[in-house]
Parts: C-alpha cells; sequence; structure tokens
C-alpha cells in the first residue's frame, strides 16, 4: 500500500485536474467524485480529516468511509 506523508498527501487536493485524496485515522481514500474541484461543502481536499470526520458535528463517518477503498496510509515525515 503506497504510504503518504502530509507533505505528499497535499500533492491531491482535487485541483488542476489531481486526484483528491483524504486521510482519516491513518487511511488515505480517494474522494475524487465527491470533492469536485478539491471541495467538499466546504472541506479541502489533500489532509488529514481525522478530526473533523469522527467529531461528531460531521455527518460523514464510518459508515461512509466503509464504501471507500483506501489507497495508502499516512506515515510520520522523516
Amino acid at each position: 500500500m503506497k504510504k503518504f506523508t502530509l507533505k505528499t498527501l497535499a500533492e491531491f487536493d482535487g485541483t488542476n485536474g489531481k486526484p483528491a485524496y483524504i486521510a482519516v485515522k491513518g487511511k488515505v481514500y480517494d474522494v475524487t467524485k465527491y470533492f469536485a474541484h478539491g471541495s467538499h461543502h466546504g472541506a479541502k481536499a489533500g489532509v488529514d480529516m481525522t478530526e473533523q470526520m469522527t467529531g461528531g458535528a460531521h455527518p460523514h463517518g464510518d459508515a461512509v468511509l466503509a464504501k471507500l477503498e483506501p489507497v495508502g496510509i499516512l506515515v510520520d515525515e522523516k
């Protein structure tokens, strides 16, 4: 499985024809079809969204993530 740092994840922000990826709980997901032009209801692609997705106020969570295939894992920058 491909490894992403926060820096490399930021490259997948869904702009200029690039795929849109987000990280949640250490897994990286391709959300391109949901993040038109790199955003979805104000949320931006290319970032770790663990806090936003698990904070209770967000309408999505594990049920939505279960429908997505992880494309990689988030690792510490070294």
